[in-house]
C-alpha cells in the first residue's frame, strides 16, 4: 500500500479542536521515545492532539527552534504554555496533573519500583538503542549480538523477572505504568531483532506486541512517512512476530457497507474489502491503517460485527 508523505497526512487528518495538550512526534515506525510519549497518553486516556516532525526534512531541533528549549521528540505543550521536551518529564508532569490516571502505581513500593524501571530505560542500554534501531516496519532473524548488546538483555531481563515477580504482572508492576510505557519500544527490538530471551521475558514482549494501543500504532506506522534508509539493517528479513493480522485488501470503489467513516464520521471515499465484504472510510489514511491491522480499531471492528 502506498504511504502517505507528511503534507498528505496532514490534509487528510479532520481538524479537530485544540486539546489540554498538544504533543510533537517523530516519525512511527522508528521513533522510540515518540511511541513512549503517545502511550503515556493514550494508556491513561489523556487528551490530547499531535503534530508530527518528519525525521527525513532535517534536524529535528531545527522544527522546534520556536519552542526553545526543546530540540527533541516528544515534546509535549501544555494548555498552561510549558514545554515539555523529555520523555520522563512528560511522565511526571502528566502524573502531577492527573494524579488519578495510573501513570504511577498507587502502592508506594510498586510506584517507586516503577519509576526506577523508567529512569534505568530512560538512561541505559545504548549498545541495545544503537545496534538495533527500532524498526516496526521489519523483523529480522540471523543477528548475533554482540557483548554490549547481550549484556543489556541480560540487565533488562533480570530488572524485568525481579519486577514481574513482586508485583505479579501481567505488567512490571501489576496494572500499566509509565514503566510499561517505556519498555514498549524494548519490547519491539527484542520482537524485530529476534533476541533470545528467556520465557517470562518472551510473555513480557509478547503482551506489548499484542497491546490495542501499540497495534495502533504500529498499523499507522506502515502506512505513514518514507522508509528510512539509515534505519534498515543487511540481515534475513522475517514476518513480524506479532500476533496473527486479519487480511484486508484494498479496493477502488463501493459500494459499502457502511456510509460514514467510523472514525471520523464523515461521507466514505475510499474503500476496503475484509471476508468479502467493503467497508469505506474518508479518507486513504483511514483506510491504510486500517488494512494494516483491521482488528487494531475497534471503531471499524463494531462496523463490521453489525455485518
Amino acid at each position: 500500500m502506498r504511504r502517505l508523505n507528511s503534507l498528505e497526512l496532514h490534509r487528510t487528518i479532520p481538524l479537530v479542536h485544540r486539546m489540554s495538550y498538544e504533543l510533537i512526534l517523530g516519525d512511527r515506525a522508528y521513533s522510540s521515545w515518540s511511541l513512549r510519549g503517545w502511550l503515556l497518553f493514550t494508556r491513561f486516556g489523556i487528551p490530547f492532539s499531535q503534530r508530527f516532525v518528519r525525521f527525513a526534512d532535517g534536524p529535528v531541533a531545527d522544527h522546534l527552534a520556536s519552542l526553545p528549549p526543546a530540540c527533541t521528540v516528544p515534546t509535549m505543550i501544555t494548555e498552561d504554555g510549558a514545554v515539555v521536551s523529555d520523555s520522563l518529564a512528560i511522565a511526571e508532569e502528566l502524573a502531577t496533573r492527573h494524579p488519578d490516571a495510573g501513570i504511577w502505581p498507587r502502592d508506594s513500593q510498586l510506584r517507586a519500583m516503577s519509576r526506577a524501571l523508567a529512569a534505568e530505560m530512560h538512561s541505559g542500554f545504548a549498545a541495545l538503542r544503537e545496534h538495533c534501531p527500532m524498526n516496526l516496519r521489519c523483523a529480522y532473524i540471523g543477528y548475533e549480538p554482540p557483548g554490549t548488546v547481550q549484556s543489556d538483555l541480560d540487565r533488562i531481563q533480570t530488572i524485568w523477572k525481579h519486577a514481574l515477580g513482586n508485583s505479579g504482572g501481567p505488567w512490571l508492576c501489576g496494572e500499566y505504568s509509565a514503566a510499561d510505557a517505556f519498555f514498549a519500544p524494548v519490547a519491539a527490538r527484542i520482537a524485530g531483532y529476534d533476541l533470545s530471551v528467556g520465557s517470562n521475558a518472551r510473555a513480557y514482549v509478547q503482551a506489548h506486541l499484542a497491546d490495542p494501543d501499540f497495534r495502533r500504532w504500529r498499523a499507522m506506522s506502515l502506512v505513514d512517512g518514507p522508509d528510512l534508509a539509515r534505519y534498515a539493517r543487511a540481515y534475513e528479513q522475517c514476518a513480524w512476530p506479532g500476533p496473527t493480522l486479519r487480511q484486508a485488501e484494498l479496493v477502488r470503489s463501493g459500494p459499502s457497507e457502511n456510509a460514514a467513516c467510523p472514525y471520523s464520521g464523515k461521507p466514505v471515499t475510499h474503500f476496503l474489502k475484509l471476508d468479502g465484504r467493503v467497508y469505506g472510510f474518508c479518507n486513504a489514511f483511514c483506510r491504510d491503517k486500517t488494512v494494516a491491522d483491521p482488528e487494531a480499531w475497534p471503531a471499524f471492528m463494531d462496523i463490521v460485527a453489525v455485518h
